[in-house]
């Protein structure tokens, strides 16, 4: 599909989370309601911008972690989002140029700006495909990912602030799960997720309305239930844990986990 039947298919009207993720990065790419809904989300979690920032700080240690250390040549990003500074594949090229990145959306307006996101290398590869997460099958069957990358070869699975858009009655489990069984051994799944852990049973319940208020069905899970996207799977140190927690990098101030409220783990598929 190019980029102008996908421009047709942009509904301004409605509140997309790439574009209000967008809007929390200090990105233009978004609409009245995608700012109506972040500022929705944000009265009950005033931090949120903050959390916004350190997943995609994450995203870039995990990213280099994966390139540099565990040698991982191939990346499947699933809700990829709008294009801003340090994407995939500039991480990943900049370590090992031959590395073939393929990206997943369902925004019509991260389609638009796609061809930011396929300015690969000359040793590596890149592709985007216009897909939802929702059907797995059919992004593991896309040509144009088979095209890309070799399933037979370590793939890492990158789910990063993605899973809390599907709630408990569309199978989150069941979709990672295939996923993950699809890819050789040696992959890793890489996953992000917003948590309940530090908030009261006041806080959740305003947590609740914002939900509802955001046109954004979105569900907190716990570390217990983050843990069990990971079943059978073998955790990268520290495991799991707070996205701040991960291999830092950076000797700075941090924020406070209950600040940032997001969870994040690296596992190694057997």
């Amino acid at each position: 599909m190019d980029s102008e039947s996908a421009a047709a298919r942009i509904d301004t009207s409605k509140p997309h989370p790439a574009r209000r993720y967008d809007y929390w990065l200090g990105g233009k790419d978004n609409y009245p309601a995608d700012r109506d809904s972040a500022d929705a989300v944000a009265e009950a979690f005033p931090t949120v911008r903050l959390s916004a920032v350190e997943n995609r700080s994450f995203l870039r240690r995990v990213v280099t972690y994966l390139a540099a250390e565990a040698g991982v040549r191939q990346f499947l990003d699933l809700g990829t989002g709008l294009p801003t500074a340090g994407n995939v594949h500039e991480i990943a090229q900049s370590i090992a140029p031959e590395s073939r990145i393929v990206y997943v959306d369902n925004d019509p307006i991260v389609l638009v700006h796609a061809r930011e996101l396929l300015n690969s290398s000359p040793e590596g590869a890149t592709a985007y495909l216009d897909a939802d997460v929702r059907d797995p099958g059919g992004i593991l069957r896309h040509p144009d990912l088979l095209r890309t990358l070799d399933l037979s070869q370590p793939v890492a699975l990158m789910l990063v602030a993605v899973m809390h858009f599907i709630t408990d009655d569309e199978g989150p489990y069941g979709l990672v799960r295939e996923l993950c069984e699809a890819l050789a051994p040696g992959s890793h799944l890489v996953m992000t997720h917003a948590t309940s852990d530090h908030l009261t049973d006041e806080d959740l319940a305003e947590a609740n309305l914002a939900n509802k208020r955001s046109g954004v069905p979105f569900q907190l899970r716990s570390t217990e239930e983050f843990k069990q996207f990971f079943t059978g799977l073998d955790l990268v140190p520290p495991g799991i844990g707070s996205i701040l927690t991960w291999r830092p990098t950076e000797w700075r101030p941090h924020p406070r986990p209950e600040a940032v409220s997001m969870l994040g783990a690296v596992a190694r598929i057997p």
